[in-house]
């Protein structure tokens, strides 16, 4: 296993997600086709697809959680943006926070705060 490469959010409009991750991310995109939308996130890939059958009624099984400095203030950003709170930023022990919220298309979105974990 090398690790993580790849996180994909399906989205009903890729053009308008494309649009609202950029500014939640703070990132434009690096690949940008009709089909699929690449960002590099500090190297880490958040790509979108659109769906072929759009719905907001995801599944909550797995979560990608995206590291942060500071939870709160990202948290209360993504909401600010549009996002749906979903868990609000919880210490889940020493250091370590996280939370979650949906994007407007109904996808979960993790926020982590990890002192702990270092890049190789």
């Amino acid at each position: 296993m090398l690790g993580l490469r790849t996180t994909i959010y399906k989205v009903a409009n890729i053009a308008e997600a494309k649009a609202w991750y950029a500014k939640a991310f703070q990132q434009e995109p690096y690949f940008d086709e009709p089909f699929y939308v690449g960002f590099n996130i500090a190297g880490y890939e958040l790509g979108l697809q659109p769906e072929a059958t759009p719905t907001t009624d995801k599944p909550e099984s797995v979560v990608s959680y995206w590291g942060v400095e500071k939870i709160q203030e990202e948290f209360e950003r993504f909401v600010e943006l549009g996002a749906t709170e979903h868990e609000k930023p919880t210490n889940v022990g020493g250091e370590l926070m996280t939370a979650t919220v949906k994007d407007p298309w109904g996808n979960l979105i993790g926020l982590i705060y990890n002192p702990y974990f270092k890049l190789p």
